[in-house]
């Protein structure tokens, strides 16, 4: 029988970090006679559910944890929750509350006891040895202590009022499937020019497209291979299963989704969690990023500049593998991220230090979201996990926004010296230098090269879409050369949506 207790609990208010609540407790299960441990129909019930409400101030921690004492005998942990959505003046957010849990390992920052989140995209999950809700861990249910995470985003002037019905299922425990994961290589084209997009939201976080879907879509969309980055979970690394190929790598990885910007974990080990509870006052970022390297991973921040609660980047730029300047369609934000960007290369111009790559990525969550807009395109030795991050790494890299776009970019010297995208032209201050890019599929664009004086050279491409344009400078009035295709502004005094941009060249000797 259905037992139901209420627990009324209110959060003080709080600034960035966690409250843990009281202790939700289960009565234990009598297993049936001569099979111990396997919980009822021997004399215990075969179902217990409580029900916690409570109410988070506006102020309230970044995340409140319901401890569970789940007793022997458990086999499934099925969780429902709801949140009040009062009416808020314009500008002023309303209820937004997250949720997830972790299980008797616990819930230290880092630690093995991450079993799921769905953020914000369900109000309702299970998990079970043999199964799970998408974005949670299918694994044994363990007597212990678990702990729900509340991670109340954004609370409206009058707070949140929340409600979690806890629901333990015993009975035998199931057996966990051994997870296949893609491989790291595919057969590729040796060295050569690979498409992918490296950020991308299945039903395993808050997006609404399956896996299969997103692969049909990836390989219409002509890429060479993809990334899959969930919010703060691994649960969809191994959802992939079939859906490789030769003509499509497919890596895991996770969008690390913390409340000071989020960061693409590009090509981690499968399996491995990166934790995303902490803000940049909390000094913790540095470790995690040094955690997605030992994965094997690159660090990526998304969509720095971006306007949405807790999305624009705060963590600084040291960490950093590469950039994300272009998610999704070409906008402000992007623009702004593009100066930004662009403001760092002088810097190592003139002998300070590594630069850091610009990549492009979809972002794309449900239709009409696009994959492959945009696209990074990586000069790679072969389609695999380590050539490719090695070409990101090098800077080797172009983004467009399709596959229809097609562009060769060079700089050579008077002597016949040559660099290409992402390498440095070392030559006297003085030589001649000449810039080349020749692009295919971008009717009614225009072609701008780009110093650290700004934008220096800019023609129109014939009506086809195709040509070659060129410019002359020397080192030092340039420092870098980089080119970006344009489509026709809408605006007066505004430069147009991107159609295709390239990594630097650089010019001259350090």
């Amino acid at each position: 029988m259905e037992r139901r207790e209420v627990l009324k609990r209110s959060a003080a208010a709080g600034a960035a970090g966690a409250l843990t609540l009281g202790r939700v407790s289960f009565a234990e299960a009598a297993p049936p006679p001569g099979r111990a441990g396997d919980g009822p129909p021997g004399g215990g019930p075969a179902e217990q559910r409580r029900t916690v409400t409570g109410h988070l101030p506006i102020g309230a921690p970044d995340f409140v944890y319901v401890p569970i004492d789940v007793p022997h005998g458990v086999r499934e942990i099925a969780v429902a929750y709801r949140y009040d959505k009062p009416t808020v003046p314009d500008g002023t957010a309303g209820n937004a509350c997250d949720i997830g849990i972790f299980d008797e390992r616990g819930t230290a920052l880092g630690g093995a006891g991450f079993r799921g989140w769905s953020g914000g995209a369900r109000t309702e999950f299970f998990l079970r040895a043999d199964d799970a809700t998408p974005g949670y861990l299918p694994g044994p249910v363990n007597a212990g202590t678990w702990h729900l995470a509340l991670g109340p985003y954004t609370v409206a002037p009058q707070g949140l009022d929340y409600e979690v019905t806890i629901t333990l299922r015993h009975g035998p425990p199931g057996t966990t499937p051994a997870p296949v994961h893609p491989p790291e290589r595919a057969r590729g084209r040796g060295r050569a020019w690979y498409r992918g997009d490296n950020h991308l939201h299945s039903v395993y976080s808050d997006g609404k497209r399956t896996p299969a879907q997103i692969a049909a879509l990836a390989r219409a969309a002509g890429l060479d291979f993809l990334t899959t980055t969930e919010h703060n979970t691994t649960a969809g690394h191994r959802a992939w299963e079939g859906l490789w190929g030769d003509d499509l790598l497919i890596l895991t990885g996770e969008e690390v989704t913390t409340r000071n910007g989020h960061v693409v974990a590009m090509g981690t080990d499968p399996g491995v969690f990166i934790d995303w509870r902490y803000r940049a006052r909390d000094n913790a970022f540095g470790r995690f990023a040094r955690a997605i390297r030992r994965a094997g991973g690159l660090v990526i921040p998304a969509h720095p500049h971006a306007t949405c609660v807790g999305c624009s980047w705060k963590f600084g730029l040291n960490e950093a593998d590469a950039v994300e300047v272009w998610n999704g369609p070409y906008g402000p934000d992007d623009e702004i991220t593009l100066a930004e960007w662009d403001n760092t290369l002088v810097a190592h111009a003139r002998g300070g230090g590594t630069w850091l790559p610009a990549v492009g990525h979809s972002d794309a969550h449900r239709d009409p979201d696009v994959v492959g807009l945009p696209q990074t395109v990586v000069l790679a030795d072969d389609l695999s996990r380590r050539a490719l991050q090695d070409g990101i790494r090098a800077g080797r890299v172009w983004i467009a926004e399709s596959a229809g776009i097609d562009l060769a970019f060079a700089a050579t010297g008077e002597r016949g010296e040559h660099a290409g995208i992402g390498e440095r032209l070392a030559l006297p201050d003085a030589a001649g230098v000449t810039a080349r890019l020749t692009v295919s599929g971008a009717p009614g664009c225009t072609v701008s090269f780009v110093t650290d004086q700004g934008r220096r050279h800019t023609a129109p491409l014939p009506p086809s879409g195709k040509g070659t344009v060129t410019w002359r400078t020397t080192p030092d009035n340039a420092a870098y050369i980089r080119a970006e295709v344009r489509h026709p502004s809408s605006a007066a005094d505004l430069p147009g949506p991107m159609a295709a941009l390239t990594n630097p060249i650089f010019l001259g000797r350090r």
